[in-house]
């Protein structure tokens, strides 16, 4: 049986799976489309989080930026992960005490306007459509290789393959269709990764493995990776390079934009009380952290076996033939990815070989004269597909690689049901019925949040074309996009009587378009390529801060901003002080209600 066909047994078994669940768990009432009846066990629901949160940026892309990287990019882990427990002690079990649907609606009601509640809708909207965006980037570049097909195809496949469970199942759908995708991905993720450390180190636990032994050479496996790409003028993998502050930044604007996160924060909303929702919040990071806890290692062991097949003989031998790459099994990957457009070499001396080395490097300026070389040939290597062709690299067995098929596919899909959740809850909830049409029937708002998701998945699939960076990178923006817009609000909301209605919209207000505008200026003006006004560098960048960090210093202005304004105004009215102080309180949990 060939690869396409095994790859299409895994990923069409998968689909039919979530599909089926999708139907048995359709929602028929807005209760069930937005926190799926309340009913949640908390292991259950801690999978179906982890599903949501584990998506195209973890799976597919956190591992590719970590292998090229190296140290620098486990921010990502410390950030994301760091993030979670923040949202599990500080938000969580408030949010679910207050009883509402959506995130826009606790800050309405919090901040005793509908002006705020519109605010959060837009602040909400634009990180998760930002969000939406990577992971459609993800969802085109595994239906793209699974598939066979172009990265453009295999997108607009992904999108109808989202809107047909998305549409119709609702938070109920989404939620048991999660739990399938998680024992899904969590499988395909681990499985190579226990193959790949046997491979090379012989032990069975990667995280264990990546400090252990290489069996091919008898040193400790970072030493010998360090060696190698030192040697091909890479930058050492497991020392710091960028600038701190950036670092630092970075970290901290994916920690709170995490905890800001609406479509996390909604899975809270679907457990019946507060002790479920810290129990759930307990179990979604056991279950998180199987995956972080293995992603150092997949990055680091890829890199070192994409290098080793590039120079088979070492670095101070040949580099692979073309005739090899062309007709070994062992290279068919190439192949294979090269049609996706996500992979690309060139022989650019003639010499019927393909050298793979940093020539930004001057020091290896003097090596490439004497070898003859004139530029790396590795020309397009995106790092987004680096956990999917991770298996045929290693020439592990065809089911497995199947089995990471739906894997990635599984991560993508998970969490971009749950933003487009997020997205139509917020417009159909909070907009149409919360102000434009109170008046509205129970069919017509379902109605209407199904037509909002699909607009959304249309806009998303559109900038998942051209996307403004690889899908790690697009959801960083989308982190801090909520860290400077939500998640100060929210904390403000729970933790401080003295915040008022114009505090709170004009700290969301100032975060949001501080962030926003400053991305903007370095990405380009709503991500259309050509537009940005300076480059995405430490030194090049306007304040000497990357786009990808600036949300905690929009958050920072957000705090400051709203405190300052809510100073210079009257206090809230004592009944919204009371609110505030018996959300505190740990016990009991209210009904969501309408007003």
């Amino acid at each position: 049986m060939d690869q396409f066909t095994i790859n299409l047994i895994f990923v069409g078994g998968s689909f039919a799976l979530y599909i089926a669940i999708a139907i048995w768990a359709r929602a028929g009432s807005t209760s069930e489309f937005y926190a799926a009846g309340r009913g949640v066990h908390p292991v259950l629901n801690g999978m179906a989080t982890g599903a949501d949160w584990m998506s195209a940026a973890s799976f597919i892309s956190m591992a590719g930026l970590i292998a090229f990287v190296g140290y620098d990019n486990s921010t990502y882990l410390m950030g994301w992960t760091g993030g979670y427990v923040l949202l599990a002690l500080m938000l969580a079990p408030y949010l679910r005490k207050f009883g509402k649907f959506t995130v826009p609606e606790f800050i309405g009601d919090r901040f005793y306007s509908q002006s705020a509640r519109m605010v959060a809708v837009v602040c909400l909207i634009v990180a998760s459509v930002t969000y939406v965006i990577g992971q459609m980037t993800g969802v085109g570049v595994a239906f793209g290789r699974f598939l066979e097909v172009s990265n453009t195809t295999g997108l607009l496949i992904g999108a109808c393959v989202v809107f047909a469970y998305a549409v119709f199942g609702g938070m109920k759908g989404v939620t048991y269709t999660q739990v399938a995708q998680y024992c899904v991905l969590i499988l395909a993720y681990t499985i190579p990764a226990i193959f790949i450390s046997l491979q090379l180190t012989g032990n069975p636990v990667p995280p264990l493995g990546l400090f252990g032994t290489d069996l091919g050479s008898g040193e400790p496996l970072l030493v010998k990776l360090d060696q190698i790409v030192t040697d091909l003028g890479f930058a050492q993998y497991t020392t710091h390079h960028t600038d701190t502050l950036n670092m630092v930044l970075f970290t901290m604007s994916l920690m709170i934009g995490t905890a800001g996160l609406p479509h996390v924060i909604m899975r809270f909303f679907t457990v019946p009380t507060v002790a479920d929702a810290r129990w759930s919040a307990g179990w979604a990071l056991v279950f998180i952290a199987l995956l972080y806890l293995t992603a150092p290692a997949v990055g680091a062991m890829a890199r070192f076996n994409i290098t080793n097949q590039f120079w088979p003989d070492g670095i101070s031998g040949e580099a692979v033939s073309i005739e090899t790459i062309a007709s070994d099994p062992g290279y068919a990957w190439m192949g294979t990815w090269q049609k996706t457009g996500l992979l690309g070499w060139e022989d650019k001396n003639g010499d019927g070989r393909i050298q793979y080395y940093n020539e930004a490097n001057p020091d290896m300026a003097a090596r490439a004269a004497e070898s003859g070389w004139t530029g790396n040939e590795l020309t397009n290597f995106n790092n987004d597909i680096l956990v999917l062709a991770n298996p045929e690299i290693a020439n592990l067995p065809g089911w497995v690689i199947g089995l990471v098929a739906a894997g990635g596919l599984a991560a993508a899909l998970s969490t971009a049901a749950g933003l487009l959740l997020a997205i139509s809850s917020a417009v159909s909830h909070d907009l149409l019925k919360g102000q434009l049409t109170p008046n509205m029937s129970e069919a017509a708002e379902l109605m209407s949040a199904r037509v909002a998701m699909a607009v959304a998945i249309v806009i998303a699939t559109y900038l998942g074309m051209n996307p403004p960076g690889f899908a790690a990178q697009t959801v960083a923006l989308a982190f801090g996009i909520a860290a400077a817009s939500i998640f100060p609000t929210l904390m403000m909301g729970i933790f401080s009587k003295r915040v008022n209605n114009t505090g709170a919209v004009t700290g969301m207000l100032v975060g949001l378009l501080f962030t926003v505008i400053y991305i903007f200026l370095h990405k380009g003006w709503f991500f259309i390529p050509g537009t940005a006004s300076f480059p995405d560098t430490v030194d090049g960048s306007l304040l000497g801060i990357q786009s990808t960090a600036i949300g905690t210093v929009g958050a920072l202005l957000n705090f400051a901003s709203a405190f300052v304004v809510s100073r210079m105004t009257a206090e809230p009215p004592q009944e919204i002080q009371d609110l505030v102080e018996s959300v505190r309180i740990p016990r009991g949990a209210g009904t969501a209600t309408d007003h």
